[in-house]
């Protein structure tokens, strides 16, 4: 074929809204952007609200394959694009063939510190969801998590089993974002804050920083925090119990070389351990209730000397989400 073929069936190619022509030996035509977004840190943008949010998909997606589906939401205080670093996950995307959406709280609210609320973000939240559904197709969609830090932790808690999510959302991560049976934090995390509370709509209902709710739907559940910020981490789980898990067992220590990839930035005055230092690396205890019920996955991870705000190491990210792929999903299959 001619160069002057080859770039003709290229602009054609294009001009159908696919991404590009695969010119790897092995490799086939990558799949249409995905709203329009390209597959490393793209942005797609809501038409409903106008806003635009982070979208991370594998580059070699190819149309009917199977993803999960992953909402990731920052904390108060924070954004979309550091969260994408404080929980890696798009590092793994291609490896776990993971779909990230990541969006920004709109802010402005009561308080003067950026965080999710329930009248300014939950129609954004919906609507993201229902574009990569539909980007992607429900029946390819295997598992859909909502993922948050915080803040983040506790909007997934008040909104996954909602109208709206109840029965898409196979699973609730909460980074530092209240467990269901409570880990109480530390009182030190509270040293020097402003904020110590929440405002209506920020929080579910009966919840509080670093305090869950029970949810009303069935969920996978994982827990992860660091050892600072908590007094401890309880033996046991009330949501193991809802599904007759066996008592929870230790998995093997999940040790990082490498630390990750933000921290909380400088502060002033002596160091806070609970609200978090300097990202570095470190070793995780992972604990697995097995057993559960209908296969459900009931995981707590603990980083250790580590606080709130310390990016999660390369490692421990990857066992999350190889746990997060490995549960029962499915519920957009059913919908």
């Amino acid at each position: 074929m001619t160069i002057r073929a080859l770039r003709t069936a290229f602009n054609g190619l294009l001009a159908a809204g696919l991404a590009g022509l695969a010119l790897c030996a092995g490799a086939s035509a990558a799949a249409s952007p995905l709203l329009g977004a390209k597959c490393d840190a793209g942005e797609a943008s809501d038409p409903g609200t106008g806003r635009r949010f982070f979208l991370d998909y594998p580059c070699d997606l190819k149309p009917g394959e199977k993803v999960v589906f992953v909402l990731l939401l920052h904390g108060a205080g924070s954004s979309g694009e550091w969260v994408r670093q404080y929980f890696p996950a798009t590092k793994y995307k291609e490896r776990y063939r993971l779909v990230i959406a990541t969006p920004t709280a709109a802010g402005g609210g009561p308080t003067p510190v950026r965080m999710w609320l329930a009248d300014a973000d939950d129609r954004y939240l919906r609507d993201i969801a229902d574009m990569v559904v539909g980007a992607v197709g429900r029946r390819n969609i295997r598992g859909f998590w909502l993922a948050g830090h915080s803040q983040g932790g506790l909007t997934a808690n008040r909104i996954v089993c909602d109208d709206y999510f109840r029965g898409k959302v196979d699973g609730w991560l909460s980074l530092s974002g209240g467990r269901i049976g409570s880990a109480p934090l530390n009182p030190e995390f509270f040293r020097g804050l402003s904020l110590k509370g929440f405002p209506p709509g920020a929080g579910p209902p009966g919840g509080a920083p670093g305090i869950a709710v029970t949810p009303a739907c069935d969920l996978n559940f994982i827990f992860e925090t660091g050892e600072h910020e908590i007094l401890s981490l309880p033996q046991t789980s009330p949501w193991a119990d809802r599904y007759a898990c066996l008592p929870k067992r230790r998995e093997p220590d999940v040790v990082d070389d490498q630390p990750g990839l933000v921290d909380g930035g400088p502060k002033s005055g002596p160091p806070n351990l609970a609200q978090g230092t300097t990202a570095r690396p470190g070793t995780a205890q992972v604990y697995l209730y097995p057993g559960c019920r209908g296969g459900r996955l009931i995981a707590d991870v603990e980083r250790l000397d580590k606080g709130h705000t310390e990016g999660l190491e390369p490692r421990i990210t990857e066992k999350i989400v190889q746990l997060m792929v490995a549960a029962p999903g499915g519920k957009l299959n059913k919908e």
